[in-house]
């Protein structure tokens, strides 16, 4: 049992259950906001706040987190954010009040953003041979894993209340998620002389002085606001162009058009993580961004010509979420190949947070929208952005990296 407990296939796979366990704390939070309200009045942009406040602590404290997770390893830490996830659930479950709702949101982010860094670290420590494709597969189960926990609970919230729903899915994702972190451990330690040969181990203090960390976070942003505003909007976006309740009829499927973007949305933000991370370790990271990051420029900028025909509005979405998930695959395998594997988690947490930032923009496409009449401006302001990162993958930041490389042959006694 032990030897196929240290088989990394293993750990990948316990990873991937744990980040399934957690997708539902942001992705299947909207089915819960109208019955809340119907309940206790508190109005939908009150409830909102929590989804907020669920989003700032899962990202915001990932640093910290991770400081943690390099430490003790991954067995304790998951351990802990299995019984936070499950009782920031329970207090949803019994929330009377916004201030327990919230305090409820701040508990589950804080567990969410635990096991996410600790699952993704221990991938890169684990595959350094295939860090793209296994940070990839568990990024995927946060990704898609809402997937499989979707429809039980818009089931269970119409026939037993969203109370009941919060205390019987959280009890559940948090029973298994402190099962699960009682089966992970971290890779074998490695010698000096094979640390060496994997390159030089940055500590936290170091990465943040360093100026390819900064321009990676920049282009972290860029391309994670645009992502994040076609999550938010896109219901808006749908009322907007009038194709919200028309019927599309694709792979044999008819569906109104808002309802069939959202499904096929989460299913390629999910199949994009392995596969640009597997693209990533086949012809290099840079090159990688500079398609996807391209990609997702040019699925922006269709849906302002194209998005207006309710069929092409759902192709289109789909192909801004599959230029746009990679993110969460490609950046911690290159923060990871450039700062080394020893502070990996703590070193992405710090990445990590340009999600957070990013998250901040979000409301100024609805100012921008409001103050202009239309979506065009966002759009084209998005577009490029995310030309401008794909630009900076492989023109700036490829050459930094290689430059850097070269410096730490130079300078390295075992070369």
């Amino acid at each position: 049992m032990p030897h196929l407990i240290r088989n990394r296939w293993v750990q990948l796979v316990l990873g991937i259950i744990c980040m399934i366990m957690i997708a539902n704390l942001q992705y299947g939070w909207t089915l819960f906001v109208l019955p809340i309200d119907q309940a206790h009045k508190w109005g939908t942009k009150a409830i909102q706040i929590a989804f907020t406040i669920f989003v700032v602590t899962e990202t915001w404290l990932v640093p910290f987190e991770g400081y943690l997770i390099d430490r003790f390893g991954p067995r304790p830490t998951v351990f802990a954010g299995g019984l936070l996830i499950g009782a920031s659930w329970l207090i949803n479950g019994y929330a009377d009040s916004l201030t327990m709702l919230y305090v409820g949101a701040a508990v589950g982010g804080t567990g969410g953003g635990i096991i996410y860094g600790a699952t993704i670290g221990n991938a890169a420590k684990w595959f350094p041979d295939r860090r793209g494709l296994a940070s990839g597969l568990t990024a995927a189960g946060f990704g898609a894993g809402s997937a499989i926990t979707i429809v039980p609970i818009s089931l269970w919230i119409a026939t037993n209340g969203y109370q009941s729903a919060f205390i019987t899915f959280g009890a559940v994702q948090g029973v298994v998620v402190v099962l699960v972190s009682l089966l992970l451990t971290p890779p074998p330690h490695v010698d000096r002389a094979t640390a060496i040969a994997h390159g030089p181990q940055f500590r936290p203090a170091e990465v943040l002085k360093h100026p390819i960390f900064w321009l990676m976070y920049l282009m972290f942003v860029m391309v994670g606001a645009g992502g994040l505003m076609a999550t938010a909007q896109l219901a808006v976006i749908a009322q907007d162009y009038g194709v919200a309740k028309q019927p599309v009829t694709l792979l044999g499927l008819t569906l109104p058009a808002l309802t069939f973007a959202l499904s096929l949305d989460r299913v390629l933000n999910g199949l994009t993580r392995p596969f640009f991370g597997w693209v990533s370790d086949q012809i290099g990271r840079e090159i990688t961004m500079f398609i996807a990051f391209g990609l997702e420029a040019f699925g922006i900028y269709a849906l302002v010509a194209w998005a207006h025909d309710p069929v092409s509005f759902v192709i289109i979405s789909g192909l801004v979420f599959f230029a746009w998930g990679e993110i969460y695959s490609l950046f911690p395998a290159t923060c990871t190949d450039i700062f080394g594997a020893r502070y990996a988690t703590t070193n992405y947490g710090m990445l990590y947070t340009a999600k957070g930032t990013a998250a901040l923009l979000v409301p100024l496409s609805s100012v921008l929208r409001d103050a202009t009449g239309s979506w065009q401006g966002v759009f084209m302001i998005c577009a490029a952005v995310n030309l401008l990162a794909a630009l900076l993958a492989i023109f700036v930041l490829r050459p930094m990296r290689q430059r850097g490389q070269r410096m730490q042959l130079v300078a390295s006694p075992a070369a």
